[in-house]
């Protein structure tokens, strides 16, 4: 699985909301929005492609703890960078899908965005035992 991350600065300067973060135009987000589209389009011409999403903002986010189940709308002051979108790969080796989230690094961006964007590259566990494994 390949996970990448925003905060919800980040998803303010999409939308063009003055903030944090440089703002992103009508072109910029047309830009890596065509970028996306081919990226998945290749993943899924060569059968790598499970599955992917984007996430919504982390304001539209719910998070439930304790044992009564407690609900807290978000964002989370406490959480800078919350998980921004996936996806699920099945393919040859954890390199390959190390070299297909490195293309990632290569989506149009504003200047000093890419900079500070990173993605993790995880195995997806078969069973209970693949979590006893470290």
């Amino acid at each position: 699985m390949i996970l990448t991350y925003a905060s919800q600065h980040d998803y303010d300067a999409m939308a063009g909301k003055p903030g944090k973060q440089p703002t992103w135009s009508e072109e910029d987000f047309a830009a890596i929005g065509a970028f996306m589209t081919s990226f998945n389009q290749e993943l899924e011409q060569s059968g790598e492609l499970v599955d992917t999403r984007a996430l919504a903002a982390p304001v539209h986010t719910r998070r439930l703890t304790g044992p009564g189940a407690v609900v807290t709308d978000g964002p989370y002051a406490e959480t800078e960078e919350v998980l921004a979108g996936y996806w699920v790969v099945e393919c040859a080796s954890f390199d390959r899908a190390t070299e297909i989230a490195a293309r990632l690094g290569q989506a149009p961006a504003p200047e000093g965005v890419a900079a500070r964007g990173y993605a993790d590259v995880r195995p997806m566990a078969d069973s209970q035992n693949d979590l006893l494994e470290s």
